[in-house]
């Protein structure tokens, strides 16, 4: 890839790394990137993955910017209140870097439409907040055969993990949460409030990740739970494996499609409200 002087200015200080000089960044260029969820977790994964120049980046929300949202979705503003969140988060996108290509998805994934979305681009991050979105992702990501870089707060906690059960001996995120807990059991970001930093903290990691899966660089986060306390300032990680009795990509999986998926009436793309 040939690069102008205006990008070879805009992407000097990664062209200096050694781990990604001119070559990772024309890869970061070609690649296509879905966001699942344009809000709280969304929001800096998009502006970090169009800082970085990433060539392409998917946006799917169905929801409208509430001004409930502005705590933490650093992507709207308050001008925009009332708009799409993805048309929002595309204007927020192109402002910051041009070069960006942005594909809005102002619509819910569901079981019909998700393995042919999650198909038109190379890797996923879902920053949703209901445990029926977060399944349908990973399913659709497991039997699509791409990569799924995974975030989830609360309050003032976060979690993160990739998951690439694609390849053998990598685990998947029903070898962590086999099947959704039941409905009432865990509270949303609606009900138990979420600290506005901590979904920029773990968005940030999130974008990270994904960027490192792109350029195949560092350590991988498949196979391990990063597990983060704001209050505490702790960081811990733990070992994921494979669940030899995973019924997604275990030897005997019974999971092949999505049909499973086709009756849930839950609000899809939805992230901390």
């Amino acid at each position: 890839m040939d690069f102008t002087e205006d990008q070879i200015r805009r992407y000097a200080r990664h062209i200096l790394l050694p781990e990604v000089g001119a070559s990772g960044q024309a890869r970061l260029a070609a690649a296509r990137v879905l966001i699942i969820g344009a809000g709280g977790l969304g929001s800096p994964v998009a502006l970090y993955l169009a800082a970085a120049g990433v060539g392409t980046i998917g946006l799917v929300d169905d929801d409208m910017v509430d001004l409930s949202n502005l705590q933490r979705q650093i992507a709207h503003t308050t001008a925009r209140l009332g708009s799409p969140k993805v048309a929002s988060a595309a204007e927020a996108i192109r402002s910051l870097n041009p070069d960006v290509r942005v594909e809005q998805h102002a619509a819910r994934l569901t079981a019909a439409n998700a393995l042919d979305l999650i198909g038109r681009y190379d890797l996923v991050c879902d920053g949703s907040d209901n445990f029926a979105t977060r399944f349908l992702v990973a399913d659709a990501c497991h039997l699509a055969r791409r990569t799924l870089i995974s975030a989830a707060v609360l309050r003032f906690e976060g979690q993160l993990s990739t998951f690439r059960s694609h390849r053998p001996g990598e685990p998947c995120y029903r070898c962590l949460h086999p099947a959704p807990p039941p409905e009432g059991l865990v509270p949303t970001c609606a009900e138990a409030g979420v600290f506005g930093a901590v979904t920029g903290v773990l968005g940030t990691l999130q974008a990270t990740e994904a960027l490192k899966e792109i350029l195949a660089i560092g350590e991988s986060m498949s196979g391990r739970l990063l597990l983060w306390d704001a209050l505490a300032a702790q960081f811990r990680t733990v070992r994921l494996r494979p669940d030899p009795a995973c019924p997604l990509c275990g030897p005997s999986a019974t999971i092949r499609d999505l049909s499973a998926h086709e009756a849930s009436t839950s609000p899809a793309c939805r992230v901390p409200a």
